[in-house]
């Protein structure tokens, strides 16, 4: 900690009012070293570790200097631009700013895929001072005319090196092209690899270097711990017992049905958890953090798409229970505990056989620890688990569809079975004419079923929901397949009817 107040270094009364209501009275070293220079606009390059408070030492500067200047909103035409590789970043990126933005009445609204466009057009239509998007959405809506960035007076990129690990570099790249050449720019990241230093030469000018720590370094708070499992039985046991304790603790896989199957078994086992993974959709994803974050779940199991941008508070423990492929997954992972100053345990979970791999990637990584054998009952782990959360009965924590549709939630779908209905977003559609239901053993049929499973020819009846040669749903569509292109069960086009495959029970999409 500093002994320098948020006063001391120019920040403006309405924000540290701010930020006392929040209980943040004392700056973190990146901000005490960076907010002198981008309160003055200075270009700035800010490097520190994860967990180190650099949201906010971006955030308050990109409120004062917006709410310094007397220039208004307009639709299209944000006034700030803070780029972030992941949705759950942007998300938290946004959480920071909007309390600091609404002492000076600006608007932030977040741009990112994987949810429907239209909230975020009629946002940025309207007029946005604070813009926080990730750069495939928002390219995508410059193309469309929906967005421009010519009005741009402090671009932030965060976790750059995460940008480019991702290979989004040249999308970065296109769209700081497009911000005023003589705006202020700010960038964030633990490493200047990977391209990062390129981005710097080109898009900063006369920046100030600061840098709060190594490169690689990690967290003083944070503990760090490798236990050797005797074989994959005994690591599920403990696996489940590091799980049990009352604390938030987020459990790390390599796959994202590892991470899917590891949720549901820790819920029957009376664990609540959810999971976090790219298979699931915005929405699905958004409601599993919530419910982690508000402690309805208190373990999380993710796969690295939540090594980075995940904050949430009271994290205790992690745990590798899958060791990551190289250091730098193991750092970001590791670094959603011990963050703003708490402390924090990290376990890696190691079979005998990954021992090799596992001391080199923690070796890579900095990190001095003695490799344990161990078992549930050992104290080591027994300190680790704390206090045994009593046993929960299993029930669904969030409602989240089968596969991975678009989020319609299980109980839509089950009223839509008994209604005999199909989803539109219950499947991708396929590319092929005519394949769209076979691939799935849906049935070629359509309309409602009949009681013996037979389904009746519709012409030119359908008001809602047309289909085409796929087979899939459209809504609103309101065309009727014409005569003669209905398929018999094999697929061969039959004449003047649509049929079934035979008597069938009603099975509808399972996503």
């Amino acid at each position: 900690m500093t002994s320098q107040t948020f006063t001391d270094l120019g920040v403006p009364a309405p924000l540290i009012a701010v930020l006392a209501e929040q209980g943040k009275n004392e700056p973190f070293p990146i901000q005490a070293d960076t907010l002198p220079d981008t309160l003055a606009g200075r270009d700035v390059l800010g490097r520190g570790k994860t967990g180190s408070g650099k949201t906010l030492a971006f955030s308050l500067p990109l409120v004062a200097r917006l709410a310094a200047k007397s220039d208004r909103r307009r639709g299209r035409r944000p006034r700030a631009l803070v780029l972030a590789p992941t949705r759950e970043l942007a998300n938290q990126i946004d959480e920071v700013i909007k309390p600091l933005a609404a002492a000076y009445d600006l608007v932030t609204t977040t741009v990112y895929g994987g949810v429907n466009q239209k909230r975020q057009v009629d946002a940025l239509a309207a007029g946005v001072d604070i813009l926080v998007a990730c750069p495939g959405r928002l390219e995508d809506l410059i193309g469309q005319g929906f967005a421009s960035l010519d009005a741009i007076e402090i671009t932030v990129l965060d976790e750059a090196d995460h940008m480019a690990d991702l290979g989004f570099l040249p999308g970065v790249t296109r769209l700081l092209a497009r911000t005023p050449a003589d705006g202020q720019r700010l960038l964030f990241s633990a490493t200047l690899d990977n391209g990062v230093d390129k981005l710097v030469k080109r898009f900063l000018r006369n920046e100030v270097l600061h840098s709060v720590d190594e490169a690689h370094s990690h967290v003083a708070a944070m503990t760090h711990h490798v236990f050797v499992s005797a074989d994959a039985d005994a690591k599920k046991e403990l696996v489940q017992t590091l799980a049990s304790g009352t604390a938030r603790r987020i459990l790390f896989m390599r796959t994202k049905h590892q991470a899917k199957k590891l949720a549901k078994a820790l819920t029957a086992a009376g664990i609540p958890s959810v999971d976090l993974h790219g298979n699931l959709s915005q929405p699905q994803r958004d409601r599993n953090l919530a419910a982690f974050g508000d402690g309805r779940a208190k373990v999380l199991v993710a796969t690295d798409v939540a090594a980075r941008g995940v904050h949430v508070d009271g994290v205790e423990l992690v745990v590798h229970v899958d060791p990551p492929v190289e250091h730098k997954a193991y750092l970001h992972r590791s670094g959603r505990t011990a963050r703003a100053g708490t402390a924090g345990d990290v376990v890696t979970i190691m079979l005998p056989e990954q021992r090799r791999d596992t001391l080199d990637i923690l070796r890579k990584a900095k990190i001095a620890v003695t490799p344990q054998p161990v078992t549930p009952a050992s104290p080591e782990v027994v300190a680790l688990v704390g206090e045994v959360a009593p046993y929960v009965k299993p029930e669904p924590i969030v409602a989240q569809p089968q596969g991975g549709g678009r989020s319609q939630g299980a109980n839509a779908q089950r009223k839509r079975a008994a209604r005999g209905q199909g989803s539109s977003d219950a499947a991708p559609r396929t590319s092929a004419p005519g394949e769209g239901r076979r691939r799935r053993g849906r049935g070629a049929g359509q309309g409602a079923a009949t009681a013996d499973g037979a389904q009746p020819a519709r012409q030119g009846q359908r008001s809602g929901a047309g289909r085409g040669q796929g087979g899939t749903a459209r809504a609103g569509a309101g065309t009727a397949r014409p005569q003669g292109a209905g398929r018999s069960a094999s697929g061969t086009p039959t004449t003047g009817m649509v049929v079934g495959r035979g008597p069938r029970t009603n099975r509808r999409a399972q996503g």
